[in-house]
């Protein structure tokens, strides 16, 4: 049932793109964008039932559509060739040498964040008090406050 509702559907979709480019005429739109991205694992996956797929493949306007797509957004995953590695053979970390600062500036202002919206609504507070006897801690918080 499922599979033929899936063939079903990739059919329908097949009529509907017809000859054209995109199913919306000559740029691609957003239904284009969906329908890519689920045909193209489709059609490209190595699958263990291949039912679906070799539908697919019978519908030589959808596949001439996913290569289109490809090789135009994707041409290094498009049967063209792929981006090469960086000629120095650089690791991640050195192509960004500030990785490190910008990962511990997004903890700092993360950690700033956080105490100040605690300090502004309330959740901490810095109270100022006297000089106590020895031995004895100043109650810091309010709901101790309130008990005693």
């Amino acid at each position: 049932q499922l599979y033929r509702e899936a063939r079903e559907c990739l059919t329908l979709l097949s009529q509907r793109l017809g000859s054209q480019k995109f199913f919306f005429g000559d740029s691609p739109a957003s239904l284009d964008a969906l329908v890519f991205s689920r045909l193209a694992p489709l059609l490209k996956a190595k699958l263990p039932n291949g039912k679906l797929q070799q539908h697919l493949k019978s519908l030589q306007n959808l596949c001439n559509y996913c290569t289109s797509i490809l090789s135009l957004y994707f041409p290094w995953d498009g049967g063209e060739s792929r981006p090469l590695p960086h000629p120095t053979g650089l690791g991640e970390a050195e192509e960004d040498p500030h990785k490190r600062r910008n990962q511990l500036l997004s903890v700092l202002v993360g950690l700033v964040a956080m105490l100040g919206y605690a300090f502004l609504s309330g959740i901490v507070s810095i109270q100022r008090g006297g000089m106590e006897p020895a031995g004895r801690q100043p109650v810091a918080l309010e709901e101790e406050e309130d008990e005693e």
